[in-house]
């Protein structure tokens, strides 16, 4: 299996579990904060949807430099816009990965902010800490939001304790 088909394989796994999240965003909450240091959840999300651009970037430069670039979040106002946004993210980050060979992975990628280099890693590790890891990162916190606000949390590598709940419910009812 070469890098680039294992990233694929990951990736589309682990954003099928991130796309049973964000199907359960309730719609105009998008100002809701679980804390006043935290993202609103309309933030949040949107950044998720964001994350997999990163790796599109990550293979198609050779750095980022934030003091010369300007970023406006995309907040996604419904549910269906915010599952476009993250297909489209997704599929670009698909083609990409799909067209890097084992070599584009070593290459070395800097972030930086005009002359302060905050970083320079392999591309690979770029891909994994600043896009994979930095999603389930935020995955994780966003199922504190949606415990928050009492909607079930869908189970992602097992059954989750609300789809447990519901399965022994259907059990009482059924007997």
């Amino acid at each position: 299996m070469t890098v680039n088909q294992a990233l694929i394989a990951e990736l589309q796994m682990e954003s099928s579990n991130t796309r049973k999240l964000m199907e359960r965003i309730p719609e105009g909450q998008n100002s809701w904060k679980n804390h006043e240091k935290s993202m609103a959840l309309g933030n949040i999300v949107s950044h998720i949807c964001e994350l997999p651009g990163w790796i599109t970037m990550t293979l198609n430069t050779s750095e980022l430099d934030l003091a010369t670039m300007s970023y406006k979040p995309n907040i996604a106002e419904t549910n269906s816009d915010l599952l476009a946004m993250f297909d489209n993210e997704l599929n670009k980050a698909v083609e990409a990965l799909g067209n890097a060979g084992d070599e584009e992975f070593s290459k070395m990628w800097t972030l930086r902010r005009g002359n302060h280099i905050m970083f320079t890693m392999p591309k690979i590790a770029v891909i994994r800490s600043m896009a994979l890891n930095h999603l389930y990162h935020h995955r994780g916190q966003l199922t504190v939001y949606l415990r928050l606000l009492d909607i079930p949390i869908p189970g992602m590598y097992g059954p989750s304790a609300d789809d447990i709940i519901v399965a022994k419910q259907a059990a009482a009812q059924a007997n």
